[in-house]
């Protein structure tokens, strides 16, 4: 029998991100040379929201990027199926600048170690910060967020769900054991 439990519902998913924007203008004075850029796909729906708070808060235009992880992935060979592959859009340069990758969760740290590869093929960031709604823990590479939405503690065999407004209809977090099937990504 499949489980599901609400880890963070929409005000709490809401709070989570509203508290990493002022974390991130807490840490980085200097607004102006900020960037944000979202890891496909709802990394990046995730980055959006992050910089509407943010050009709020701070009264200036945060660049958004969007990367695609697709062929930076090491299981790249490994994997029965072909990546989806998104466009990655960064219009904005990267050099000098400081980078607030955004994930919806973080597990073993291969997709951000992913996407900071694929970041490095546009630019050369003077600082490059991680940003992620949730934290689940079991870390395979040396990899620590600088904003964390929640930290949650799961079993290996546990999956955390992140459904968002934009692609699910609905703004969750739920954890639930490895056969619990939902519409949404799981990690």
């Amino acid at each position: 029998m499949s489980q599901q439990n609400v880890a963070l519902g929409d005000e709490d998913l809401n709070r989570a991100l509203t508290r990493i924007a002022h974390e991130v203008l807490e840490r980085n004075t200097d607004p102006s040379s900020l960037a944000i850029v979202g890891i496909h796909s709802r990394g990046a729906v995730l980055a959006r929201r992050l910089v509407a708070l943010l050009s709020d808060l701070a009264g200036v235009e945060v660049p958004l990027g969007l990367i695609d992880i697709g062929f930076y992935r090491d299981d790249l060979g490994k994997r029965p199926e072909a990546p989806q592959v998104y466009s990655t859009e960064i219009d904005f340069p990267l050099d000098g600048a400081t980078v607030v990758i955004v994930d919806d969760v973080l597990y073993s740290g291969r997709t951000v170690r992913a996407a900071i590869e694929a970041l490095f093929a546009y630019g050369r960031p003077a600082c490059v910060q991680l940003a992620v709604l949730v934290d689940r823990g079991h870390r395979e590479l040396p990899i620590r967020p600088d904003y964390i939405g929640k930290n949650l503690p799961t079993a290996p065999g546990e999956r955390v769900f992140v459904q968002l407004q934009e692609s699910d209809g609905v703004d969750r977090v739920l954890i639930g054991d490895a056969e619990s099937l939902i519409t949404g990504d799981a990690a």
